[in-house]
């Protein structure tokens, strides 16, 4: 069973007079521990795709089957507890909480989910440790690098042990080395089972996916794999 089944997703957006077709009659299957890359230019429907695939957006028509079950039919609750269970997000830009420390960064997540706060500081001490982030516990993000900030959104993204994690275009505020860095610890993660879904539009790091998906007007024009 695919973890991720699309089948016939539309999604669309009115702009003024106009209708755009963000996703048009889009089909794709995704088995789990897969590394897929999707690349395309701005508009083809790239990052709409990502944020249907991580339930922040909704398609007009079509069924989103997660792990075999039609998530689109969910209530608004059930899915956020998906997103929050079977989901990991790594953005451009880091998205953390300016006011928290790294560790209560890494931490939200587990107290969203009700975790007791023994089995809690257990998991974000070794998220820190294995991250190279023990150092920075109790640093709040403005005093962090931006590979650092990355790393602890990743350990976020990751503390809850999801099916998959989404990233859309993760190095794009980093320099080329810190984000050399940041991919193989993506990578290192799918290595180990993580399935791995990532939007850029970098060709050389498309060029390192198991699997490259091209998008254009909201359509897949290419699937391949290597």
């Amino acid at each position: 069973m695919p973890l991720i089944e699309l089948t016939g997703i539309e999604r669309s957006f009115t702009l003024g007079d106009s209708t755009v077709h963000a996703l048009a009659g889009l089909d794709l299957s995704i088995n789990a521990g897969e590394y897929v890359a999707v690349m395309g230019q701005s508009g083809s429907g790239k990052s709409t795709l990502l944020n249907l695939l991580g339930l922040l957006d909704h398609p007009n028509t079509g069924t989103y089957r997660l792990e075999g079950r039609d998530v689109t039919t969910l209530t608004a609750d059930e899915q956020a507890r998906v997103r929050r269970e079977r989901i990991g997000f790594v953005f451009q830009s880091f998205h953390l909480v300016p006011r928290l420390t790294a560790a209560e960064n890494i931490a939200l997540p587990l107290m969203l989910a009700g975790i007791d706060p023994t089995e809690r500081t257990r998991r974000v001490e070794k998220a820190l440790a294995d991250f190279g982030l023990a150092n920075r516990a109790d640093h709040r993000p403005d005093q962090l690098s931006g590979g650092q900030r990355q790393r602890v959104a990743i350990a976020r993204a990751t503390i809850m042990q999801p099916a998959m994690i989404l990233a859309d275009e993760p190095t794009g505020n980093l320099d080329r080395a810190t984000g050399e860095d940041v991919i193989h610890l993506l990578e290192m993660l799918n290595d180990g089972g993580v399935t791995l879904i990532m939007v850029t539009h970098d060709a050389a790091l498309g060029a390192r996916a198991r699997r490259r998906i091209q998008m254009l007007d909201g359509h897949k024009v290419s699937d391949e794999a290597t």
